[in-house]
């Protein structure tokens, strides 16, 4: 089941998507194709978890609720979409997002799941407010926002692919030596993982196994630092 709440903010409102009743909440931030079928697939994941999730509509400022198949035809125009997305006003729509996410019924504490321009997202969400827990799948500003790290203070996990087309391993390393001095944050490279090895409805990216590893790990971050 799934429900449609509004979030406002000063120069408009926007479509929070929320799935389950009861538990701590996931603010999940979508990839360049939108709140559709794959967001849908993991949120239903995380209920199943017990987990409140709420996926916003990031897209909104340039077309509401836009959303679109998983394939090449389409990736061309997710990638003009995120092209055109204000970073600064977004961010500040998630925090937004977030908010309205604590303040449901049977909710209170609440973590960040983004995968690609989400994973991007909720990094820097995290960085700009208060989240209890932190997961970013192959967010490709990472590796350059690295300053942003003194400001998280939530427990953080991170996962790449090194054998991401649209990450260089190099930067990938960035990213381990600089989490690796922080106590509360974790990075996993699963080296055979390309980029968006976890998309399983988007079969140029999908790959099983590398999924597979990376949600085992996901889930088990998760039920430490959001215990349903």
């Amino acid at each position: 089941m799934t429900r449609t709440e509004k979030v406002v903010v000063a120069d408009g409102e926007f479509d929070l998507r929320v799935w389950g009743t009861r538990g701590p909440g996931i603010l999940l931030l979508q990839e360049i194709f939108g709140v559709g079928e794959y967001m849908e697939a993991v949120a239903e994941d995380l209920v199943a978890l017990g987990f409140v999730v709420a996926a916003p509509d990031m897209f909104w400022r340039i077309e509401p609720n836009w959303t679109t198949v998983h394939n090449e035809e389409a990736l061309p125009k997710g990638m003009s979409m995120a092209s055109q997305f204000d970073w600064e006003r977004g961010v500040e729509d998630a925090v937004a997002a977030l908010g309205v996410l604590k303040g449901l019924p049977g909710v209170g504490r609440a973590g960040v799941l983004g995968f690609c321009f989400g994973g991007t997202l909720a990094y820097l969400v995290a960085a700009n407010a208060q989240v209890d827990s932190l997961v970013s799948y192959y967010g490709s500003g990472v590796p350059d926002m690295l300053d942003k790290l003194d400001a998280i203070q939530a427990p953080t996990q991170f996962h790449f692919g090194g054998d991401d087309a649209y990450i260089p391993r190099e930067d990938v390393a960035k990213v381990e030596r600089a989490v690796g001095q922080r106590d509360h944050m974790e990075i996993h490279v699963q080296e055979d993982g390309g980029h968006a090895f976890h998309n399983r409805k988007a079969p140029m990216f999908y790959q099983p196994e590398p999924a597979a590893r990376a949600w085992r790990l996901t889930e088990e971050f998760l039920r430490r630092t959001l215990p349903a």
